[in-house]
C-alpha cells in the first residue's frame, strides 16, 4: 500500500492533465448503477489530488464532465452535477489546507445559480494557496475553447494579421497556466476526446488501464515515471541525436 513517502523517478511534470474515464464501467463490473461510478471517481479526486502535491506537481487538471456529456439520459446528468455540488461543499476545507488552490475551466451555462455559487466560492476561498493547482474541466470541450478564444479575439478588433499562437494562447481558458506535459487516460482506452487538444500539442501521453475509480497514487507514479524515461523532442533532435548528412 503506498504510503505517500516514497520518492519518484525525476523529472517531475509540472502539469497533468487527467481523463478520468471508466466510472460506469466500474460501477457495471459490481452491479451498481453508473452514478455509483460517479460517485466513488468523485471520492478518487482528493487522493489523487494529495499525491499530484507530495510528488511535486505544480498544476493537476482533472477533466470531470465534457460539453458532450449533456448528451447522456437526464437522470445520469442530474446525478453527476449533484455529485458536483456535494463534493465542492465536502471537499473544498480539505483541499484548502493542503494549500491546492482550485479553478474551473468550461462553461458554467447549464449549471444551476447555487451550484455556479458554489464553484465561484471555492476559487476565492482557495486563490492565494501556491501548493498545487486543481482545475476541474466541468462542461468543457476543447474545441469550443477554441472556438471561444477566436470570438473574443475577433469581437477585440484584432487584425488577422495580428493573430498569433501566443494571442491564442492569451485567450484560452488556461491562459495563465503552463500547457499539460503529461496527459493520463485512465480505463484504457485510447483516445484524446478533446481535451486540452491546443495546449498539449506536445504532451506526452499514457493511457492506463485501470479505472478511474481504482486508479491509485502508485498509478499515478507509474505515468510520472513513464513520462521521465521519454525522450521530449518538441518537433527537434535531442544531443543525443545528430543530424545525418544528407546522402547524394
Amino acid at each position: 500500500m503506498h504510503d505517500g513517502a516514497e520518492p519518484v523517478a525525476r523529472p517531475i511534470p509540472e502539469h497533468v492533465g487527467i481523463i478520468m474515464d471508466g466510472n460506469g464501467r466500474w460501477a457495471k463490473q459490481r452491479g451498481l448503477p453508473r452514478i455509483a461510478g460517479h460517485e466513488a471517481g468523485t471520492e478518487n479526486i482528493r487522493r489523487i489530488t494529495t499525491r499530484a502535491a507530495e510528488i511535486g506537481i505544480r498544476y493537476l487538471t482533472l477533466w470531470a464532465f465534457s460539453t458532450e456529456n449533456w448528451r447522456r439520459p437526464r437522470e445520469e446528468v442530474d446525478g453527476i452535477l449533484n455529485i458536483l455540488a456535494h463534493a465542492i461543499e465536502s471537499e473544498t476545507q480539505e483541499l484548502h489546507r493542503q494549500g491546492a488552490r482550485l479553478r474551473h475551466i468550461g462553461s458554467l451555462e447549464g449549471l444551476s445559480p447555487d451550484l455556479c455559487a458554489s464553484i465561484r466560492s471555492a476559487i476565492k476561498l482557495t486563490r492565494d494557496n501556491t501548493r498545487i493547482t486543481l482545475t476541474l474541466a466541468f462542461n468543457y470541450g476543447g474545441r469550443a475553447e477554441i472556438v471561444n478564444a477566436i470570438q473574443a479575439i475577433i469581437n477585440e478588433g484584432i487584425p488577422a494579421s495580428d493573430v498569433t499562437e501566443e494571442l491564442i494562447d492569451a485567450h484560452l481558458f488556461t491562459a495563465d497556466m503552463p500547457d499539460p506535459d503529461l496527459i493520463v487516460r485512465t480505463s484504457g482506452e485510447f483516445r484524446t476526446s478533446n481535451f486540452l487538444i491546443w495546449q498539449a500539442a506536445y504532451a506526452e501521453y499514457v493511457f492506463s488501464p485501470v479505472l478511474w475509480p481504482d486508479f491509485g497514487p502508485d498509478d499515478l507514479d507509474n505515468a510520472v515515471t513513464e513520462y521521465g524515461q521519454r525522450d521530449r523532442r518538441f518537433g527537434g533532435l535531442t544531443d543525443s541525436q545528430p543530424v545525418q548528412p544528407a546522402r547524394v
